[in-house]
């Protein structure tokens, strides 16, 4: 279902996808950003296999890789294509499920957390661990990530991770391609204005 939704966690800048894989947050907190990478199939970009998955409408016989993955239900609140194209799948008020198992030390509160998906935000870049992400994404994501702090004051820099570094074991996203530090630059400029 595609359409336009400007009012609650949905951002205008967006296009809104709804997925279904998506609840209720239990104490409806939210203070830690996840960026993640995905490319479907593994290393291709464009395409709507990406938003299939994220709504359950991903067919198992289009690709080899995909048999593996379409019974998966999972999701991400945004996706930043690669020309810096923003499509929302779920209300950032909303629990996506985008973080799997993982673990992140949160220092305001001296303790290791786990279900991440009940307090954070998942942005998906789309990419993979090898090739340089767009500047059109980096724009994107300082715009996205701004957004997200206005609205949800315990978010700050401290409070952004990868998916690696929540789930080492597990995953690799965003990547070595990714450049944290250009990332945090840009973000620092954006906040300084």
């Amino acid at each position: 279902m595609e359409n336009k939704r400007p009012a609650g966690g949905w951002w205008e800048s967006a296009r809104c996808v709804e997925s279904p894989n998506c609840d209720a947050r239990p104490a409806g907190e939210v203070s830690l950003l996840l960026i993640h990478a995905i490319s479907l199939p593994p290393g291709q970009f464009s395409g709507t296999a990406i938003e299939a998955l994220f709504t359950n409408q991903l067919a198992s016989d289009e690709h080899p890789f995909f048999a593996d993955i379409a019974h998966l239900r999972v999701s991400a609140h945004l996706l930043i294509r690669r020309d810096g194209e923003c499509v929302q799948f779920v209300d950032t008020d909303q629990r996506a499920w985008h973080a799997g198992r993982s673990c992140w030390w949160d220092a305001h509160q001296a303790r290791w957390r786990t279900a991440l998906n009940d307090f954070s935000v998942g942005i998906e870049l789309e990419g993979d661990d090898h090739t340089p992400f767009t500047q059109a994404q980096y724009n994107a994501l300082v715009a996205a990530i701004s957004w997200l702090m206005a609205r949800y004051p315990q978010l700050n820099s401290a409070r952004i991770t990868g998916h690696a570094h929540v789930a080492p074991l597990r995953k690799t996203d965003p990547g070595f391609a990714f450049d944290w530090a250009y990332f945090r630059q840009c973000l620092e400029y954006e906040m300084s204005r």
